[in-house]
């Protein structure tokens, strides 16, 4: 077991404009699940790659049980890579390909098969062990995949989007087993995933990138109570968290004549600030109450959740339909083109600057 360091890691490739990762610098606990998440070409794909040896350390450092291991050869980094493709031997079988490795390493075939069969039975693989992958299926292969890593018996685990592969049913199945057997293996795991359900189920820790750089590492509740940003508001939350810049007035924030009080510190120093609310904040009001009023375009109804798309009265664009998203009651949704008036809980407001977009409140 093993704790990872990244010291101002830098990864530049010559074609791009700036650092595919502009000094990383991130603690990942002994032992701890570490989700990597963030849009297509955040980073995070890349700094998974530099734990592993794959992508050179341009500048700063990385260190795994506090040894630098930056111009270590991947063979002897002690790390266990699970890809998004599997990457099995088509032509060997199922305990083949998960004793290859201790095969290269020269284990005794006698404690070789023992691991094998351990292994086996731990994914639920015994059965499955005389096959080849193109008799499995998607969830099997990415089984014997983990399997081959877990044989290994590695300091860290590095995956790489192990389940997008995967139809939608197989992987909340999946990712609940590789969360769970994380924890029985308790060994140190970094998961890169561009979907924010899997970030938010898995891991201990979830750390956001945008364009190479880390904009904030928290536990998947705060991240989401209280992102450091607009691009971490924008991002973790489905639905997304409602955004408007709107200007300040009389110590409120105007929101299309709805005024939200602002703390005063924050009302003297901004002429406009930006407001964030989650759909889960927004209360429907009886008409004619005090409020921000819409028209209800559409409504998501999802079984146990519902959430209405609405707009302001004056949206000209048949696009322009979620000004406000807010989870409404399954059993009594507004109707398409219904005129409702809502409030945000005052206590569930977040402020962010215009400028920076760093946090306010």
């Amino acid at each position: 077991m093993a704790a990872v360091r990244y010291e101002g890691a830098t990864r530049k490739y010559a074609s791009a404009d700036g650092p595919a990762v502009d000094h990383l610098d991130l603690d990942i606990n002994d032992g701890e699940f570490l989700v990597l998440i963030g849009p297509s070409g955040c980073g995070k794909t890349t700094s998974l790659r530099m734990v592993a040896g794959l992508e050179s350390v341009d500048e700063g450092a990385v260190y795994i049980a506090d040894e630098d291991v930056t111009k270590t050869a991947p063979k002897d980094r002690d790390v266990a890579m699970v890809f998004q493709n599997y990457a099995l031997y088509p032509s060997m079988t199922v305990a083949d390909n998960l004793g290859f490795a201790l095969k290269m390493a020269r284990v005794p075939a006698q404690e070789r098969d023992a691991k094998i069969r351990d292994v086996a039975k731990m994914l639920e693989l015994t059965e499955l062990l005389g096959r080849k992958p193109r008799a499995l299926s998607g969830g099997q292969r990415q089984r014997v995949a983990m399997g081959r890593a877990i044989i290994r018996e590695p300091q860290v685990f590095l995956m790489d989007e192990p389940l997008s592969n995967l139809d939608a049913q197989l992987r909340v199945q999946t990712r609940t087993q590789i969360a769970a057997l994380q924890r029985r293996l308790g060994v140190t795991t970094i998961y890169v995933t561009h979907d924010q359900v899997e970030a938010m189920t898995m891991g201990d820790r979830v750390a956001v990138m945008f364009g190479g750089k880390l904009q904030q590492i928290d536990t998947p509740n705060r991240l989401y109570q209280r992102p450091a940003n607009i691009l971490v508001a924008r991002f973790i939350g489905s639905p997304a968290m409602n955004l408007h810049e709107v200007p300040v007035v009389d110590g409120s924030a105007d929101l299309r004549g709805y005024r939200i009080a602002l703390p005063s510190d924050i009302a003297s120093s901004y002429k406009m600030v930006t407001v964030g609310f989650r759909p889960d904040a927004v209360q429907l009001e009886s008409s004619g109450s005090v409020g921000l009023h819409l028209t209800s375009e559409v409504v998501e109804e999802l079984g146990s959740d519902a959430y209405m798309m609405a707009s302001f009265h004056d949206h000209d664009s048949v696009f322009d339909l979620a000004d406000v998203i807010a989870r409404v009651d399954p059993r009594a949704v507004p109707a398409k083109g219904e005129r409702v008036v809502v409030t945000i809980r005052a206590d569930e407001l977040h402020l962010f600057s215009p400028d920076t977009g760093e946090r306010l409140n």
